[in-house]
């Protein structure tokens, strides 16, 4: 189950630095076992790293090599020379029952993002790399921040097809071993926490170029029997965004071996190395512009005035795809530092997605703020109830907090909601965000129900923080207005299709675009 990572250098440093290399002795042969990061190719002026990084059974050196050519040293360097290349190699044997655990697999992935650390220059691993917040291994954001493209190569990524994932890992250690019931009951044990592992990929998908790419042939397993060891199906994440799946024209232990630049094989993977080569110092230069500006902002905040993120309660759908001329829209009328108040009010027809465009936002741009809330503003009592949640969570953060503190004391709701409208008015708290979700039915001209109420009366009275509405409503007018409208692109609604069926390549059916087609006529 090798992938490939691409990382962009930041800072750059070109001075080799040296990592003690892991010996162990397996149990049949004694042959000694390097693990760690092992440079393969230091580059001509380096800008980005290209870090392979093998799959079960496999060898930082053997999995890569063929014919005595190890593609990743010996031919890729000439395409892409300013590629620093370097193989990742850990304990991976499935012979060994009692190391096939969660807690094992998710120690190489803290380990990999360690060792990447200390290799550029800094003291699975993407997610973890994703959890560490503030005060606990920040380092290990920045490889996060610096990875651009991912290349998956034959990983398995769901069972797919009724097929459990406990069954295809089982395939997958099968081309070396004929597994036994022992590694079977591991493998389903764990199963269940790896498919969870694998699912938290899809909602930080867009923050990378993914490609998938996938085994065409079938092969020969340890019993004899030729099999498809890691189908399509399984090796490609349905609703992955910024994903693109691969077709390798050989079995699973071939797809990653390359004894020449003819092999159909190579000139794929290697084509799609070097595109992502080409855009990714541009891409994560800035991104880390965009870090640096963040940093900078949460500076000027007072430790008080930051509360963890979290979106607990919150209606999401696990794969959101598409919107991506909206978010951009949303993303640029919120690039003030909120000193002055921004309001972006998203517009569109019931169930048209404004909540889950609300969400992806936050979700997305969780670091720029040092405070976020969501707000349901169905009527005027469930919006009073919400701040009354978010008094509690502030409180229960910050407990010496003398005002605060009178949140807990408050007779009413609305003596609440007041005291919160305080706390968001404080001068040196600006880089808040409120979300006004499902602001339907607003106190205007002409509205006679009793039920409709301005939501403008529940904003802080100082004028600053970040103000996110979602309304069905067409003559509400505050801020900048963003329409949600139906989607445009047929790309988008074959992701959308694609996505909540779990199905791959929709797009190729002819029967599957003439029906998203009848949607747009």
């Amino acid at each position: 189950m090798p992938s490939s990572r691409l990382n962009d250098f930041r800072p750059k440093y070109k001075e080799a630095i040296s990592l003690p290399i892991k010996v162990a002795f397996s149990e049949s042969t004694y042959e000694p076992l390097p693990y760690g990061l092992i440079v393969l190719t230091e580059g001509l002026d380096p800008a980005l790293d290209i870090v392979a990084v093998h799959g079960l059974n496999g060898h930082h050196e053997k999995t890569w090599t063929t014919n005595n050519v190890n593609w990743l040293r010996d031919l890729l360097p000439s395409d892409i020379p300013n590629a620093r290349i370097l193989s990742w190699g850990y304990d991976a044997n499935t012979h060994s029952t009692s190391q096939i655990s969660g807690q094992y697999l998710y120690d190489h992935a803290r380990t990999l993002v360690s060792d990447l650390c200390l290799k550029r220059r800094l003291t699975k691993a993407l997610i973890h790399s994703k959890a560490a917040r503030r005060g606990a291994l920040e380092e290990h954001r920045s490889i996060k921040l610096s990875t651009y493209g991912i290349l998956f190569m034959g990983t398995p990524h769901q069972g797919g097809s009724g097929v459990h994932l406990g069954d295809l890992m089982l395939k997958v250690a099968s081309i070396f071993v004929t597994a036994d019931d022992k590694i079977l009951k591991h493998l389903e044990r764990d199963s269940e926490w790896l498919q969870q592992q694998l699912g938290q990929y899809a909602p930080i998908s867009n923050d990378f170029v993914t490609k998938f790419a996938y085994e065409m042939f079938p092969t020969r397993i340890a019993s004899g029997k030729a099999i498809m060891v890691v189908p399509q199906a399984s090796a490609v994440v349905p609703g992955a965004t910024n994903a693109e799946p691969v077709a390798i024209p050989a079995d699973h232990l071939s797809m990653v071996k390359f004894a020449s630049r003819q092999n159909g094989g190579y000139e794929k993977v290697s084509g799609h190395l070097q595109l992502l080569a080409e855009e990714a110092p541009e891409a994560i230069g800035a991104c880390w512009e965009e870090q640096d500006r963040i940093r900078k902002a949460q500076t000027n905040v007072k430790e008080e005035f930051t509360v963890p993120f979290s979106l607990s309660g919150i209606p999401e759908t696990e794969n959101f795809v598409g919107r991506k001329e909206e978010l951009a829209k949303v993303k640029e009328a919120f690039q003030g530092d909120g000193s002055q108040r921004t309001v972006v009010l998203l517009h569109g027809l019931g169930g048209i997605g404004k909540t889950q465009l609300a969400v992806t936002f936050v979700k997305e741009h969780r670091d720029t703020y040092s405070a976020m809330f969501w707000l349901n503003g169905k009527n005027e009592d469930t919006l009073k109830q919400s701040f009354a949640v978010m008094a509690n969570r502030l409180y229960k953060e910050y407990p010496s907090s003398a005002l605060l503190r009178t949140t807990a004391e408050a007779k009413d709701v609305d003596q609440i909601v007041g005291i919160i409208r305080q706390w968001l008015s404080a001068k040196e708290n600006h880089r808040w965000m409120l979300v006004f979700d499902n602001i339907d039915n607003p106190k205007l001209p002409g509205n006679e129900d009793p039920q409709a109420y301005d939501v403008r009366l529940y904003f802080p009275e100082a004028y600053q923080g970040s103000i996110l509405i979602t309304t069905r409503s067409s003559r509400l007018k505050i801020g900048k207005v963003v329409s949600v409208r139906k989607l445009v692109d047929i790309r988008e609604s074959i992701a959308i299709l694609t996505s909540t069926s779990g199905r791959v390549n929709l797009d190729r059916g002819i029967h599957i675009v003439v029906l998203v087609q009848g949607f747009y006529n």
